[in-house]
């Protein structure tokens, strides 16, 4: 499989002043759009994925110069939204002008796999998942771009494949390789589940920290936690012969998925013991102590260190990668 690498920009939130805009503690100084294409050439990254919030300030002759300029450096590229609340027309006209033919879609505001914590509104939310794709999954297909919908904590991998099933072949996979854990799926069996419809990945890890009520999921460098990533790409590879994968390091807020108390399963199938004993199996590969600290700076109020944080743990991923042959 041709594997194209590069970078996706929500875990340098800080860095490029996506976090926390509108409060005190947002960065005003952040690097923007500017800065995350530099930062990709420096690790000699080949694809890159947009956020929609630089995008729609831009005019036709700005989507013009910047397709010049990624088709000079010679990178595949991915527009990013969620489909709650992203603008569908801006998104299909700026892969139209930018020649990108995936456009990445986070489902839901989910996260944890925490269904029943949002108590009737999942099932307004799913709801609202299918009504969206089924009105702009025709919209895609006539612009010859597929949504890429992500496994972004909420939707089991059983369940992803049903939408694209049901929605056809303009709505695909994009896989953030980490988030099997929230839905209590490992990583080798969500990746079986869902290889033939993966289109892109977003090649995430986490230190997994057990908890009285679960697990914690702490953002890390990809290729220093738990996640398999070698073995997860050798069986896309068996269902795809080139994919887009960009390295994501995960929130400045940790996940806590608290799966071992009753309520959380409310909302979900049953599931086989095998299974569930997969996932904790696989939580266990570099596990950080129940004693050790798992505040990122962000959680310690240490906003001095963030910056520095968010882009060492880049710069490890990609070393990772490039030590795996991933990059």
């Amino acid at each position: 499989m041709q594997l194209t690498t590069g970078l996706n920009p929500y875990g340098l939130s800080y860095y490029l002043g996506l976090q926390g805009k509108g409060t005190p503690r947002h960065n005003p100084h952040g690097k923007g759009l500017e800065g995350f294409i530099t930062l990709t050439e420096e690790l000699g990254g080949k694809a890159i994925e947009l956020w929609e919030g630089w995008l729609k300030d831009l005019s036709d002759a700005d989507l013009a110069g910047l397709k010049a300029r990624l088709d000079g450096l010679g990178w595949k590229r991915v527009l990013s939204s969620g489909l709650q609340n992203c603008d569908i027309d801006l998104l299909l006209r700026c892969a139209g002008a930018l020649d990108a033919t995936y456009v990445r879609l986070a489902l839901t505001p989910i996260l944890c796999g925490d269904r029943a914590a949002a108590g009737q509104r999942w099932h307004d939310l799913v709801h609202s998942v299918n009504a969206k794709l089924e009105a702009y999954a025709p919209l895609a297909e006539a612009a010859g771009v597929v949504l890429l919908i992500e496994n972004h904590q909420d939707f089991t991998s059983r369940e992803l494949v049903g939408f694209c099933e049901e929605y056809g072949p303009s709505v695909r996979i994009v896989f953030d390789m980490a988030n099997t854990f929230p839905v209590a799926e490992s990583p080798l069996d969500f990746t079986r589940v869902i290889a033939p419809y993966v289109r892109h990945c977003h090649v995430k890890d986490y230190w997994v920290q057990f908890t009285p009520e679960g697990f914690r999921l702490i953002r890390c460098p990809s290729g220093d936690g738990c996640v398999p990533h070698r073995q997860m790409f050798d069986i896309l590879a068996q269902h795809n012969d080139e994919m887009i994968a960009c390295i994501e390091i995960g929130a400045l807020e940790a996940r806590h998925v608290r799966l071992f108390t009753p309520d959380w399963w409310h909302g979900y199938p049953p599931k086989p013991a095998e299974d569930l004993a997969a996932c904790l199996l696989a939580a266990q590969r570099n596990r950080l102590h129940e004693d050790a600290e798992w505040r990122t700076p962000w959680e310690r109020n240490a906003d001095h260190e963030l910056i520095e944080y968010e882009l060492a743990q880049y710069r490890k991923s990609a070393a990772n990668l490039k030590a795996l042959g991933l990059m």
